[in-house]
């Protein structure tokens, strides 16, 4: 086998973790123990901290039983023992599902009243959030401002989903699903990893390397108001990005649109270039580029664009006068000519934006889903040959796979369409074997000293 490409699949391989997972008081406290399940069923070792109105939604028998081991929910269950503090020093990891208004607030204000806002003042882990309550609670301004403080400090607060809520309610403030979290949570533990090795100046071997990469997905306006657009949320390629500066990159995100939050778990040192077409994308991308050894395009661009935008918003349908009648009726739905936009990746390879001599690695993404004609890996790789970049990360996508807060999956083609390479799991975990791709392939060119 390719020593590169055990290299990418078993490098990161995941080992067993240390979770707090804190429940507050929500209806959506019936979700905790399938969280607790998906992360025991991954190797790693749990205890929870429910809060005193967690509680009333869900007893402590359950929660212990799906853990294994004791519920403490007070600070002064074993005064003994300092339980807040041997929690939080034993803690790898702190995840909050659900994190109740209430719970931010006093996470937010930092309070200690009770063992799980003890918890997080003592811990010095990652701390994941993922908030539910109804949606008028998660849109007032407090709520609004404690998440902001909590982001601000370091927190990962996983957005809440849209969807039925207690009661006759709908909108955002719904948990999102057990996988996700539990995706989202490990992904931010590997990020805080990650950067904590930077720090300390490990491994390091993309420094005084500049990377691009390009993440989220275009939308091309067809009026003041539409747009055409596409289900990329951002995620890998923000993860790819997080994953280039813990070995020391310089960074450069061009970030077509993504979903909220995503561009701010991205570290500090990290530029960011907004971008909202295909068209503005493509410059974003070559100016940056002109000084880069790669350029990463896991953005999702829009293949084509309407030939003309509207001034004013295009109606669902006009009226006119019918034939002597004076009658209205509708007139036929409108037909919105489009227009191919400009290949991207394949203008990287024929038209390299660094003019020094120097080669720009140049790596592209094929999102597929297989068709009659052949399945993803087959479109894959007659991508691969077709638009020549050094390397292509084919996946799968759909409904339930792919975009969003995922897992996610790659074959790594070359420009023949030449599998070198597979990975699986987060997308922080498929980024780092992406991104060990790129530093081979980059140090083996560096010049000996």
């Amino acid at each position: 086998m390719n020593p590169q490409t055990t290299r990418a699949r078993d490098a990161h391989a995941p080992r067993a973790r240390r979770i707090v997972v804190g429940v507050s008081g929500s209806i959506a406290a019936y979700k905790a123990p399938s969280i607790i399940r998906l992360l025991r069923a991954a190797g790693h070792e749990v205890r929870t901290v429910p809060t005193a109105a967690a509680l009333r939604f869900i007893g402590a028998p359950a929660l212990a039983a799906v853990t294994g081991a004791p519920v403490q929910s007070g600070v002064f269950d074993d005064a003994a023992a300092v339980a807040h503090v041997q929690m939080g020093e034993w803690a790898e990891l702190v995840l909050v599902a659900p994190a109740s208004a209430d719970l931010l607030a006093r996470a937010a204000a930092g309070r200690a009243d009770d063992l799980l806002t003890a918890t997080l003042l003592t811990t010095t882990a990652p701390v994941v959030m993922a908030p539910a309550m109804h949606t008028q609670m998660w849109n007032h301004p407090a709520t609004r401002h404690n998440v902001d403080t909590l982001r601000r400090r370091g927190v990962t607060i996983i957005d809440p989903d849209a969807g039925p809520l207690t009661g006759s309610g709908y909108g955002a403030g719904r948990l999102p699903e057990p996988e996700q979290i539990v995706a989202r949570a490990l992904a931010a533990l590997d990020a805080a990893r990650d950067t904590a090795a930077a720090a300390a100046g490990a491994p390091g071997d993309l420094a005084g390397r500049h990377v691009v990469v390009s993440a989220g997905g275009t939308r091309e306006p067809l009026d003041p108001v539409r747009y055409l657009g596409n289900r990329s949320s951002g995620r890998q390629g923000c993860a790819i990005a997080t994953a280039a500066a813990a070995r020391g990159a310089r960074v450069t995100v061009v970030s077509a649109h993504a979903e909220p939050g995503v561009l701010a778990e991205l570290p500090p040192q990290v530029d960011i270039v907004p971008v909202t077409t295909a068209m503005e994308l493509r410059d974003a991308v070559r100016a940056a580029a002109a000084d880069a050894d790669a350029v990463v395009m896991a953005a999702a661009v829009a293949d084509f664009r309407p030939a003309e935008v509207a001034d004013t918003k295009l109606k669902k349908h006009s009226l006119r006068a019918s034939g002597g009648t004076g009658e209205p009726v509708r007139q036929a739905a409108p037909v919105i000519p489009l227009v191919e936009n400009p290949d991207i990746l394949a203008g990287l390879v024929t038209d390299p934006p660094r003019q020094d001599g120097e080669h720009t690695l140049v790596v592209g993404f094929a999102a597929e889903t297989g068709d009659a004609d052949g399945d993803v890996l087959a479109h894959g790789a007659a991508k691969a040959r077709r638009k020549g970049a050094d390397l292509l990360a084919v996946n799968a996508v759909g409904t339930d796979q792919g975009f969003g807060d995922v897992p996610n999956a790659v074959v790594v083609l070359d420009a023949g369409g030449t599998e070198v390479a597979r990975a699986q799991g987060t997308k922080q975990e498929v980024a780092e074997a992406l991104v060990e791709l790129i530093a081979a392939r980059l140090n083996s060119r560096r010049p000996s000293v």
